[in-house]
């Protein structure tokens, strides 16, 4: 592209470049630390929901051997430890720290495990809307996206007894999905981005949306890739994520994400990282645990919407393909 088409660039490779805001977190905090627990398990491709094939996606095997038109046991069953076992205990490890967590709720899941809905309900965690179900939203029709963005926020509403407020793709957006998102309008902010340690507004069809970068940098998904092999791996990677954020929260706040699934972090050996982790950012002061929903709130208190503050939405800024 010559240099001179370079504002018809669809991208924003600058942000908020050397001097990004100060976020001002509550109470002065150095770093606003987010933790994610992704309920996935019963939404996934699968046999038995007509896909002709089943998941297999951040277990243990990885990728099903098993050919499409043939069930999975092996891989239904890694995917339902998250939700029977891994679940509960990663809830016990936030309930015993007094620790708050964010969930991105994939909706058909929660419909089909009601004691989950109601346990997140009564520890008052959060939620963003992860998907009616967990499939890639790329794929989809603007008719299909628009009917499973309908049928997610109508099941959370029966399940966890309120809209979503947040919305969060599986992997990555669609070309249409922000366009639908602030179509339907209830949604405060999106996480589909990666590409910022600090929220950012941006324009969609005319209107401002609000973006809170997620990342798959410190994310228990790098079990499955062979990044992590033990727990130690994985404490001492998030614990050098944190200790350098903190020291720059010393003039310049951020925000970091913590990635978990039930059916990755939930056993116990890999576990035992993530209590390690959470025992150790405990251990330091002036550092704010917090919901993604009080992030993206704090964000639009602090810095409401003016014109000329967005930056350049990475998909669907002429409103959908």
């Amino acid at each position: 592209m010559p240099a001179s088409d370079t504002k018809a660039y669809p991208r924003d490779l600058i942000g908020y470049g050397a001097t990004p805001p100060h976020p001002q977190w509550p109470g002065g905090a150095r770093i606003a630390v987010n933790f994610v627990m992704n309920y996935e398990e019963g939404s996934e491709y699968s046999f038995t929901d007509g896909d002709g094939r089943s998941e297999a996606s951040l277990t243990e095997s990885g990728v099903s051997p098993v050919p499409n038109g043939q069930r999975d046991l092996a891989g239904e069953g890694m995917f339902e430890f998250g939700s029977r076992v891994g679940f509960w205990r990663l809830m016990r490890l936030f309930a015993e720290r007094n620790i708050p967590m964010t969930v991105f709720a994939c909706a058909l899941a929660l419909e089909r495990h009601p004691p989950a809905a109601a346990a997140i309900r009564a520890a008052g965690h959060d939620f963003c809307c992860h998907g009616w179900r967990w499939i890639e939203h790329y794929k989809l029709t603007v008719e299909e996206e628009r009917e499973h963005i309908r049928l997610a926020i109508e099941s959370l509403q029966k399940t966890l007894g309120s809209r979503p407020l947040g919305w969060y793709c599986r992997y990555g957006p669609g070309v249409n999905t922000r366009m639908l998102l602030v179509e339907e309008g209830g949604f405060l902010y999106d996480s589909d981005c990666y590409n910022d340690e600090l929220p950012y507004w941006v324009l969609q069809d005319g209107k401002p949306q609000l973006c809170v970068p997620y990342s798959l940098v410190t994310n228990d998904s790098k079990y499955g890739r062979g990044v992590f092999g033990t727990s130690d791996d994985y404490f001492t990677f998030l614990r050098d994520q944190f200790d350098m954020l903190y020291a720059e929260g010393a003039t310049q706040p951020k925000m970091m994400s913590c990635g978990l699934h039930m059916r990755v972090i939930g056993h116990p050996a890999r576990a035992a990282g993530l209590a390690r982790f959470m025992d150790y950012i405990l251990g330091h002061k002036d550092v704010w645990v917090a919901r993604r929903i009080e992030i993206a709130e704090h964000w639009r208190k602090t810095f409401p919407y003016q014109p000329g503050m967005e930056q350049i939405a990475r998909v669907g800024a002429a409103g959908g393909i």
